[in-house]
């Protein structure tokens, strides 16, 4: 009984893990024979979702491709549908951008002109200047008539004295010019400062009387839009005041529309001025003849002296040479 017991209680080798001590899961089964239906089953849900995604990824592919033929086509179809659009467009970028070169390249220009026109305005300015500084200089010496310089609305106001030197009314506007020739602009301007004055009158000054149109010749002394108006020069302005002096004496008596009333005496003084400077011509051809004349008769008194200095010597020559034809005939 004892050596039995013994026998039944000895620890033996298990057949499963022989004598390993663990055994996975799988390895038991398979020792039993018996499958592992769980880990089948995951391994069938793996292989099918594995086939289902790589099924999706060739229908995925697959739609890709068509969206991207498709595409292509649909690309195709607008390009070839608005091919002359894009030309268009791209003709109309092209002359844009060469309109904005043009553009630019002009703005380059005018700025460079204005710079110039600036310069040349600045030269008019300093021009313009001394020539009001000239004339001021020049009026200031004549009798009788009253210079003021003003800022605005002309260069100077020009007044009739009385004997004491008190200015009288009315009062001139006067408008220095040094061009080639006026304008109607000037004359417009010069309109313009003696209506903002409320002077009866306006002149404009020029340096020669070649700066002056044969219009403004033939109307020296004449009414624009209810202004009188005379055009002179420096050498012309006092002769021409001496005649205007009376007529504005009557403006100050009988109203400044004293011309306008007696527009047969304005056309007289339009006339006088006139013949004024035909007999101030002929007295420049005249003093000028009178000029070619004196060169002349110097020139010919200087030839005549020269000739009876020759004739003199050729008298006394022969005589001389006598004298000196004696002397060696003494002497032989």
């Amino acid at each position: 009984m004892t050596t039995e017991s013994l026998s039944l209680t000895e620890s033996i080798e298990c057949p499963l893990c022989s004598g390993a001590g663990r055994l996975k899961r799988t390895e038991i089964l398979d020792r039993l024979g018996v499958r592992d239906f769980a880990r089948v089953a995951q391994l069938g849900a793996q292989e099918a979702f594995r086939l289902l995604t790589r099924k999706h990824h060739h229908e995925e592919q697959g739609a890709w491709s068509r969206f991207e033929t498709e595409l292509a086509k649909r690309t195709a179809e607008i390009r070839e549908h608005h091919k002359d659009e894009l030309h268009s467009a791209l003709s109309h970028r092209d002359d844009l951008t060469r309109r904005v070169e043009n553009c630019l390249r002009e703005i380059v220009e005018l700025r460079e002109r204005n710079q110039e026109l600036e310069a040349e305005m600045a030269k008019v300015a300093r021009v313009g200047r001394l020539e009001e500084v000239t004339f001021a200089e020049e009026a200031s010496k004549w009798s009788g008539i009253a210079l003021e310089r003003v800022s605005k609305n002309g260069d100077f106001l020009l007044a009739y004295c009385d004997p004491s030197g008190t200015s009288l009314e009315p009062r001139l506007i006067i408008d220095n010019k040094d061009k080639s020739s006026i304008s109607e602009g000037d004359i417009r301007k010069l309109i313009r400062d003696a209506k903002e004055r409320r002077s009866p009158g306006g002149i404009i000054v020029v340096r020669e009387d070649t700066q002056l149109r044969q219009h403004d010749r033939e109307r020296r002394w004449a009414q624009q839009d209810g202004v009188w108006i005379l055009r002179t020069t420096r050498a012309w302005l006092p002769r021409d005041l001496e005649v205007l002096k009376p007529i504005f004496e009557r403006m100050r008596i009988d109203g400044v529309d004293f011309l306008q009333k007696n527009s047969a005496l304005a056309e007289e003084v339009r006339r006088t001025f006139v013949d004024l400077d035909e007999i101030e011509k002929e007295l420049k051809r005249a003093a000028k003849a009178i000029d070619t004349v004196s060169d002349l008769t110097a020139k010919y008194r200087g030839r005549l002296q020269v000739l009876c200095d020759t004739a003199a010597s050729e008298k006394v020559a022969p005589k001389s040479e006598r004298r000196s034809g004696t002397q060696q005939t003494v002497g032989a």
